[in-house]
């Protein structure tokens, strides 16, 4: 038995939903099941290829659905699940017991461990504290900007190395390693010590490059990563330099994409007002109400520009 399971990739939350699910997978249905992960990310066109279901259970958790006939499980908490129209109406009108979604929830592992206990009576305490810091992290639900920016958790460690890796294959590894040792014991192998490092001290390094680049006016803090070979950064950063700023545009392009991250300042004077998910989806993007993004295509620069103006200006209105 292959359990071919899809996450959103290079994201904690996405991570760990992979690791929960796979539990709950061997624990409530299939004890010798064998998994295989693929990591996913959001881009300019982003299609289901048929190929991605090749398991005999086929899963999606933390990312968008797909009206693909051999999906059998699909969990997802954006306000953004849905690629297309038709993509909602197949999923509203096909009322399948094991698709499920939920924007209410902070993160999609809480979204999984509540539904697994709920409706199949599946626990896992041993897991509970990777469901805290996947509600704490995707959620942003810091104390304070040097709780996410200062890394001093076990979990916000990991998260370095999970969001700014290269490839999936030590995602996957983590993945593995979530279902079965806890966080702190995760981030001291030396595996991930040796990639910790040297990510730490180019997380140190983003800090001056965000610091020099990065202006606000009007409650919104603007950058552009243009030629600084930074593929990802803390989203949290912006607001540890800018605490006055409510919220983040900035252009990151990558190797795959050009992205336009759109956030909001969790710990904000002035609660935000807009709903990022909705403003991105205008451009072909998505997310949730405090966080967004817009990806296009790799050398799109001047458009991403174009567009990080316009979404700037709307929210210092």
């Amino acid at each position: 038995m292959l359990v071919r399971v899809l996450y959103h990739d290079h994201c904690f939350d996405g991570a760990a939903s992979a690791a929960f699910f796979s539990r709950f997978i061997r624990g409530a249905f299939h004890p010798d099941a064998g998994f295989r992960y693929t990591g996913m990310a959001h881009r300019a066109s982003q299609i289901f290829e048929d190929s991605l279901f090749n398991g005999d259970v086929n899963a999606i958790v933390d990312f968008k659905y797909s009206s693909n006939p051999k999906l059998t499980w699909w969990f997802d908490h954006h306000q953004s699940a849905f690629l297309t129209p038709e993509d909602a109406a197949h999923f509203h009108a096909e009322h399948a017991e094991k698709k499920m979604y939920d924007p209410s929830f902070k993160s999609c592992t809480h979204f999984i461990s509540t539904m697994a206990r709920q409706k199949w009576g599946f626990v896992a305490p041993d897991l509970d504290d990777l469901v805290h810091w996947a509600n704490i992290i995707d959620g942003a639900q810091y104390a304070n900007p040097t709780a996410a920016v200062e890394l001093g958790a076990p979990a916000m460690k990991l998260t370095l190395v999970i969001e700014s890796s290269k490839g999936s294959d030590i995602v996957q590894q983590i993945i593995g390693s979530m279902q079965r040792i806890t966080l702190s014991e995760i981030v001291e192998q030396p595996a991930i010590q040796e990639i910790f490092k040297p990510l730490y001290e180019r997380h140190l390094r983003s800090m001056d490059i965000i610091r020099d680049r990065a202006g606000e006016s009007g409650g919104v803090i603007t950058f552009d990563l243009t030629g600084c070979d930074l593929e990802g950064y803390n989203k949290f950063i912006p607001y540890y330099l800018f605490p006055q700023g409510t919220y983040t545009v900035s252009v990151s392009p990558s190797s795959f994409r050009t992205k336009i991250s759109v956030g909001s300042n969790p710990w904000a004077v002035e609660e935000p007002k807009h709903n990022l998910a909705s403003i991105c989806e205008r451009y072909g993007g998505g997310g949730h109400a405090r966080v967004g993004a817009i990806s296009l295509e790799p050398g799109q620069v001047d458009e991403a520009r174009r567009i990080a103006a316009e979404v700037a200006a709307e929210l210092r209105t």
